[in-house]
């Protein structure tokens, strides 16, 4: 599998170069990395890439999230997150998605519910070590 890689580095300030939109998606992104989602997510679809090729499986299905949540509604939508490489990253084309979602079956479907579980738990202990 081709990893995609870190999304690269947001600098914040207040002088308005560089002003982006959808930079408050890029928080959910940040959140399903910090919580292991994205990777419970690789690990669950994983086997859907037999041969170890191509982008991380659990990289686009987290960018297929964040893109629904950041009102997408369809999978050519992923566009937005693409055209703003320089808060997203490198996100996969929408053959390449489609093909993953075309690949995903029962098995898969629960794998990922699990994963899911995975980073709730995470979240939950992360929140419970800051009250």
């Amino acid at each position: 599998m081709r990893g995609i890689g870190l999304r690269p580095k947001v600098h914040v300030g207040a002088d308005g170069a560089g002003v982006v939109g959808h930079a408050g998606a890029r928080l959910l992104a940040d959140l399903a990395n910090a919580t292991g989602l994205t990777t419970a997510y690789s690990a669950a679809l994983g086997p859907l890439r037999p041969r170890g090729r191509g982008h991380d499986p659990g990289r686009i299905a987290t960018d297929l999230a964040v893109m629904l949540a950041d009102g997408g509604k369809a999978i050519a939508d992923l566009a937005v997150l693409r055209d703003q490489a320089g808060v997203f990253g490198p996100v996969a084309s929408t053959p390449t998605a489609w093909r993953l979602l075309a690949d995903i079956d029962e098995t898969a479907l629960a794998r990922l519910a699990s994963a899911r579980a995975q980073a709730r738990e995470v979240a939950w202990l992360q929140v419970s070590a800051y009250t």
